[in-house]
């Protein structure tokens, strides 16, 4: 599901910065899907850190191949053998068995999580051990639908942004932050347009 910020926000950005009006005219039909499962995206996030969207995506569907109905449940039953011939490292196979556990104790918070604040979810999400501000920053922009994330600790964001802008890596606070205020409130569209940018297959978690 597109969100529903996504076309008024497309006009936004094409009108502030013509580095990024021209990467969205490249990719007219396409846009940032959203995941309405929190338990998976959060599942996809820990698979996706540090790796290439093909081979995140070729782990992701043997893990998802394993069983009708991937839940917490369902992890928690599953050997460590098993998703370790999903190519999961054992840190990736802790990270998900602790995500798991959140999930099955704490059901009142997944049960309300779309209608709470961000800084909220932030809060919470940090508690899980093996959870930081990257995977946080990819669950609100693919999964929460917030419209202006600017995760400054992805580094192929960073990439991007050095690539169109003629940036040298480290880029400066100062450059970013203009950046920020310049595509605010319209952040993730722009981060997913210059992921695109980079990558033969759209990103997503």
């Amino acid at each position: 599901m597109k969100p529903k910020y996504w076309n008024k926000g497309k006009v936004y950005l094409s009108n502030k910065d013509k580095v990024l009006k021209k990467i969205i005219d490249q990719y007219p039909n396409q846009s940032l899907k959203l995941n309405d499962n929190s338990y998976h995206a959060l599942i996809n996030s820990i698979i996706g850190q540090q790796i290439s969207v093909s081979a995140a995506n070729s782990m992701k569907s043997k893990l998802f191949s394993l069983k009708k109905n991937i839940t917490p449940r369902t992890i928690k039953n599953l050997k460590n053998t098993q998703l370790r011939k999903c190519g999961l490292s054992k840190q990736k196979i802790l990270y998900i068995n602790n995500i798991s556990e959140f999930f099955l104790h704490n059901k009142r918070f997944i049960k309300k999580m779309s209608n709470i604040n961000e800084e909220l979810i932030r809060e919470k999400l940090i508690e899980i051990k093996g959870i930081g501000n990257w995977t946080i920053d990819m669950f609100l922009l693919f999964t929460h639908g917030s419209s202006n994330i600017f995760p400054t600790g992805d580094l192929g964001f960073i990439k991007a942004i050095s690539k169109h802008y003629k940036k040298d890596i480290p880029i400066t606070d100062k450059f970013l932050l203009n950046l920020y205020k310049k595509w605010s409130p319209y952040s993730s569209i722009a981060t997913w347009y210059l992921w695109r940018s980079l990558d033969p297959l759209p990103v997503s978690y």
